[in-house]
């Protein structure tokens, strides 16, 4: 069996990277051999800015793998809806490769949020959001825990869940939480990623004075992290508004509870497949 720590994919060099140092980091934690593979996109992105070794997608790497004879397979999700569009698109493209391939198995581990828990996402989302108020001296600041937005409602429902759940765990540490998508697609059938992030930065509550921005990414890239689409809507947003100060915590993928969580996934599947 062989196992890999999968991502959506990026063409940012970043994004790659920190892929890879979570890969390396579960492969210490768990005592097994884990890859970095991301779903699509990051194959474009030069040698040189990862080292010179080029980053590994999804169906070629498993090609490769089935070259050299491995017919098991063990995918770690680096992803925070374990039933969004790139889950379901990367679940699709697996079978259609076993249907063209012949016989291999693959299974999933236990992401950062199944369907029906969020405990470890929140978690790590309340201890970011008091890392930054505790940063920046902030007194029941504004919160608006953010995620990129989509076409799958179920996505949608988890941030809202985790967002409901940080309010709980936080209480009068803050003051008003909302979650808001960064953009949707077109049409009212969409309309469950609202509000997006821009229109929550100029409701009442939260366009002046300080609010903490939670960003539900993994890794930063073109979206979130320094100088992404995140950071660009708040300073645009605090351009309007001269009151307002925005406070970005760090991503949910760097915090070590992250990769606690995803080892004991690893943990409690090796013995599951074993048996099996």
């Amino acid at each position: 069996m062989i196992t890999a720590l999968i991502d959506n994919g990026s063409l940012e060099p970043a994004a790659h990277l920190n892929l890879r140092r979570t890969a390396d980091a579960l492969a210490a934690r768990t005592g097994q051999a884990v890859h970095a593979v991301s779903w699509r996109h990051s194959d474009r992105i030069p040698r040189a800015s990862l080292g010179g070794a080029p980053a590994a997608t999804l169906i070629p790497w498993v090609l490769a793998r089935l070259a050299d004879g491995e017919r098991e397979f063990l995918f770690i999700p680096f992803l925070i809806s374990p039933q969004g569009a790139i889950a379901s698109s990367l679940r699709r493209d697996l079978e259609m490769l076993r249907r063209e391939e012949g016989d291999f198995s693959y299974s999933f581990t236990r992401g950062l949020a199944d369907s029906d828990q969020v405990g470890d996402l929140a978690g790590i989302v309340v201890a970011r959001i008091r890392e930054t108020i505790a940063l920046r001296g902030l007194a029941r600041p504004a919160v608006i825990v953010v995620d990129h937005g989509g076409p799958e409602r179920r996505s949608a429902e988890l941030r809202d869940r985790i967002a409901a759940e940080t309010r709980g765990l936080l209480g009068d540490e803050i003051g008003v939480l909302s979650a808001a998508s960064m953009e949707a697609p077109e049409g009212p059938e969409f309309a469950f990623n609202r509000p997006l992030f821009a229109e929550q930065l100029a409701a009442p509550d939260f366009s002046g004075g300080d609010v903490v921005i939670m960003p539900l990414f993994l890794s930063p890239g073109r979206h979130a992290g320094p100088g992404g689409d995140l950071e660009r809507i708040a300073r645009a947003a605090e351009a309007r508004n001269p009151g307002l100060k925005c406070a970005f915590c760090e991503l949910v993928g760097t915090h070590p509870l992250a990769l606690e969580a995803l080892a004991r996934g690893v943990d409690q599947s090796l013995p599951l497949l074993v048996l099996t």
